[in-house]
């Protein structure tokens, strides 16, 4: 048995409890010096103390970024870094970890996105123009959403003829569209007002051209889903704070001004 509770500390199955490893894991760490047992009991099993728990804390927080375990003992043996600085590293490793995700998030949004677009690339020029995180994965969602309806129906017509520089050229398009959008946005213009409206149908007029029909009533319905649907509205949270309410308002009162004028759709 690995056992002897009278003694002080933690015996290798209990530290491997706590700490939701395996034993095997343990013992390999000690044949390997990076994290060896503080002592051991008179039966001469192991037993870890709590300076061993510290490191093995540390140990497993560098393993989950993705740390090779010769680097992780440079790093905890390194006499010139203490304890403060050792947390400043993983705050600044932690934030790096964070941008990363919401980069990968920010790809699934503009998978998404080139899905419901019907976009007609090889997988290598997808990654060319979406980005190195894109993955054919995300497209489904949008083929089982939309895939019945006439807006995507005519957007895989027209799309299907599109090549590699169209697709960048949209693209550049559609950047600047978004540039457009937050300009008018952050300079304070009420959504009901002249830029507003001009800047929003400079967006339905995007979608129009390259796309599908996109009348006041779907632009709407497009409107309303930036804020409906968390991950739409993300994206152009991304492009300014506030910005998705600000845009469903702007092309709310752009299609109110379009029907009054007796443009339908």
């Amino acid at each position: 048995m690995d056992d002897g509770d009278h003694d002080p500390g933690y015996t290798v199955g209990r530290l491997a409890g706590i700490a939701k490893v395996t034993v095997r894991t343990l013992h390999h760490y000690d044949e390997i010096g990076l994290l060896s047992p503080g002592g051991r009991t008179p039966a001469g099993y192991r037993r870890y103390g709590e300076a061993e728990l510290d490191r093995l804390q540390q140990i497993l927080f560098y393993r989950e970024l993705g740390f090779p375990l010769e680097e992780i003992a440079a790093i905890l043996d390194d006499r010139t870094v203490g304890p403060s600085e050792h947390l400043r590293r993983q705050r600044e490793l932690i934030g790096d970890r964070i941008r990363k995700l919401e980069e990968l998030a920010a790809a699934v949004e503009r998978a998404m996105e080139a899905r419901t677009l019907g976009i007609q690339l090889t997988p290598e020029e997808k990654f060319e123009v979406f980005g190195a995180d894109y993955q054919e994965d995300w497209e489904d969602e949008a083929q089982q959403r939309w895939g019945e309806t006439a807006a995507w129906q005519q957007s895989r017509q027209r799309t299907a003829r599109y090549t590699k520089a169209d697709w960048e050229r949209i693209k550049t398009e559609a950047d600047a569209v978004n540039d457009a959008l937050v300009a008018a946005y952050t300079a304070g213009a009420a959504p009901d007002g002249e830029s507003a409206a001009a800047a929003v149908e400079r967006h339905r007029e995007h979608i129009g051209l390259n796309f599908y029909d996109c009348g006041p009533r779907m632009h709407r319905c497009l409107g309303d889903m930036y804020v409906a649907d968390p991950r739409f509205t993300e994206t152009y949270e991304k492009l300014a704070p506030g910005l998705a309410q600000w845009l469903r308002d702007a092309i709310h009162a752009n299609a109110d001004r379009l029907e009054r004028g007796g443009e339908q759709g």
